[in-house]
């Protein structure tokens, strides 16, 4: 069957299960636009700016599990993806960028609104593509989607001309994705895990540390049970928040620059850290030479890349949070850790979280404390970076999986409204609040058209700490 590539990339998206697209027209885009409307499987989402695309898609991959699909056009529209993608990067957010390109003739002449999106995008996606014929579109996808969502998953961005839309090809969806020299590790070795669980077995005072890794791979209950099997207090990163009922015992909230200070004491007085789907970062350690001065560590993370990059490792295990916690838990000893705990307990009671609420207007504090109570947890909030951000993540109770979507690693004003979008439109029947600080919101306050035009009903609370 022969298609042009504008229907072929189409039918490939169809064949992925792509249910939504967000997106903005331009000149290089229009062929693809012009076939859109055949394809009623295919939502596409009208956004008022690129970045708004690329933060959507973002915050619905997040909220789904599947790949979040933007579209932007060549040059400008292009370049206005840059810092959604990046922020999809460094949270792991599986995101595939679809980007149109001038015509291959033109391809380094400097033409009208060319750009080597390509060679910027480089240090911020897990691989693009500069597609070249019409009959590469559909394995390009299906490569795309692929190694978006596998392993330590990432943007990927195809890049197509606008004449490569045009031509046609005959379409042929390939079955399989053979990527050679691109095997992730799925399961942690058996020796690696067997050293982690005498390490556990034998601590007197051991922590874990949860991060996004756990909420990727959906490792609720493996990492439930290790902690209650255990008796293991755990501690999250920001964007490891509601991996773990924060209302559960064993919870002491997050670690960090912004972070619980009887969480923090418990690092700093750990034997061993337990340290699950997160990378260490500045924010979380501080100054690394004394963090956890006296702990062990196992590092579990399906990115090599990420293990001993921060802090020295004592275990590494490379391998997919859910499949390492269960081979792991089957070799761990019930453990009560007395001491230990009533020692988390005092120190949680002489530092608690404490917040006055009088004052003569609502305290930011107070309308996110407000909005937990009235909504019960039941709830998925989403912030952009600042003062609204860190709020969010210690006075809303977090009780159900996956409840929280923030930017962390690039920290971005201006994602929690595009983001929010993203997450509704996959969580239709979710009570999704964006909340923002009164100047991030400005940054992206133009998707309120987004979200009037497509009826999206986000709720925002605009925290402005400026009196």
């Amino acid at each position: 069957m022969k298609l042009n590539g504008a229907q072929i990339l189409c039918e490939s998206l169809v064949k992925e299960g792509v249910e939504v697209i967000f997106g903005f027209p331009g000149g290089a885009l229009l062929p693809l636009y012009d076939v859109l409307p055949q394809y009623s499987q295919l939502r596409h989402i009208l956004v008022r700016h690129e970045q708004g695309a690329a933060h959507a898609a973002d915050g619905y991959a997040r909220a789904t599990g599947k790949v979040g699909v933007c579209l932007a056009t060549s040059g400008p529209g292009a370049c206005n993806l840059v810092t959604g993608i990046a922020n999809a990067h460094l949270d792991s957010s599986p995101v595939v960028a679809i980007t149109g390109q001038v015509a291959r003739p033109f391809i380094g002449k400097d033409a009208f609104q060319e750009i080597d999106i390509t060679g910027i995008t480089v240090p911020i996606t897990k691989h693009n593509y500069l597609v070249l014929g019409a009959d590469a579109i559909a394995t390009m996808v299906k490569e795309a989607f692929h190694i978006a969502r596998s392993g330590r998953p990432g943007p990927v961005l195809l890049d197509i001309p606008r004449d490569v839309f045009i031509e046609e090809a005959t379409f042929h969806y390939p079955e399989k994705v053979d990527l050679p020299g691109y095997k992730p590790t799925v399961h942690g070795h058996a020796a690696q895990i067997k050293k982690a669980a005498k390490l556990i077995n034998e601590s007197k005072r051991p922590v874990i540390l949860a991060g996004r890794g756990v909420i990727i791979s959906g490792a609720y209950g493996e990492l439930k049970e290790l902690a209650e099997k255990a008796q293991i207090p755990v501690i999250t990163t920001l964007l490891g928040i509601s991996c773990f009922p924060e209302d559960h015992i064993l919870s002491m909230g997050m670690l960090g620059m912004h972070g619980m200070a009887y969480a923090n004491m418990a690092v700093d007085a750990t034997d061993l850290i337990i340290a699950i789907g997160m990378r260490f970062d500045d924010r979380a350690t501080g100054k690394v030479s004394g963090f956890a001065p006296h702990a062990q560590v196992i590092h579990i993370d399906v990115d090599p890349a990420e293990i001993g990059k921060n802090v020295r490792v004592t275990v590494p295990i490379v391998g997919e949070v859910k499949n390492v916690l269960h081979a792991l838990n089957k070799q761990l000893d019930a453990q009560t850790h007395v001491d230990w705990m009533q020692q988390l307990e005092e120190w949680h009671r002489e530092h608690p979280l404490v917040v006055s609420h009088e004052s003569e207007k609502p305290l930011p504090q107070y309308v996110v404390s407000k909005i937990c109570e009235v909504t019960k947890g039941d709830a998925t909030i989403v912030t952009g970076v600042g003062q609204n951000q860190m709020w969010a993540a210690q006075h809303f109770c977090y009780r159900k999986p996956n409840s929280l979507i923030s930017s962390g690693g690039l920290g971005t004003m201006g994602f929690e409204l595009p983001a929010a979008i993203g997450v509704k439109v996959g969580r239709p029947e979710e009570t999704v609040w964006a909340i923002a600080g009164d100047g991030g919101f400005q940054m992206t306050i133009q998707e309120l058209g987004t979200a009037v035009q497509d009826k999206i009903a986000v709720k925002i609370a605009i925290l402005n700490n400026g009196y």
